[in-house]
């Protein structure tokens, strides 16, 4: 039998993706998939709670760094899409 907090976790996963997928914007979706990352690591750790296997922790404490780099790179790529284009090329010249 899963535990109520894994089944609220599962529960929150899943409405983040659907965030994800229906998100007006990229930001919205950017945060949707973090926060996603953010509900695995938590559902990481509960069930190495769980079942008394404490080196699930650290599996947690990779996930959550992967995930918070992978937020940083994907926003800071689409920061600086637009960073060689005719306009960034323009105020460059005003300066």
């Amino acid at each position: 039998m899963i535990p109520f907090a894994m089944i609220a976790i599962l529960v929150t996963m899943s409405m983040t993706l659907v965030r994800a997928f229906r998100g007006p914007s990229l930001y919205d979706r950017i945060l949707s998939v973090n926060s996603f990352g953010t509900s695995t690591v938590l559902f990481i750790v509960v069930h190495g709670f769980l079942n008394g296997r404490p080196e699930f922790l650290d599996l947690a404490i990779v996930y959550g760094l992967l995930n918070f780099i992978g937020t940083v790179a994907v926003l800071k790529f689409f920061g600086l899409r637009e960073y060689g284009s005719d306009r960034e090329k323009e105020e460059t010249k005003k300066l």
